[in-house]
């Protein structure tokens, strides 16, 4: 990864955490994103559009379906990044 895309883990939870319109505390490894924090479809859509923006990359819905806990956005984001 280059400088410009290496990850900021703390950064992106802030960012994931702000979109979700949840308390920085609640979003843990181990939260799951539907089921504890109540995210639904219009809402993940518009973290996929916040971090397609954020970091110039598409992600497709299909792959946004994968994404169950922060883990996972951080998973994909560092695919998607790192080529």
């Amino acid at each position: 990864m280059s400088a410009e895309t290496t990850l900021d883990v703390s950064e992106l939870r802030e960012l994931v955490a702000d979109t979700l319109d949840v308390e920085l505390s609640a979003l843990t490894d181990d939260v799951l994103l539907i089921e504890e924090l109540g995210v639904d479809s219009v809402v993940a859509l518009e973290l996929a559009v916040t971090l397609e923006q954020r970091f110039g990359i598409k992600i497709p819905e299909e792959e946004l379906g994968t994404v169950r806990r922060f883990p996972d956005i951080l998973d994909l984001l560092s695919r998607k990044l790192g080529g």
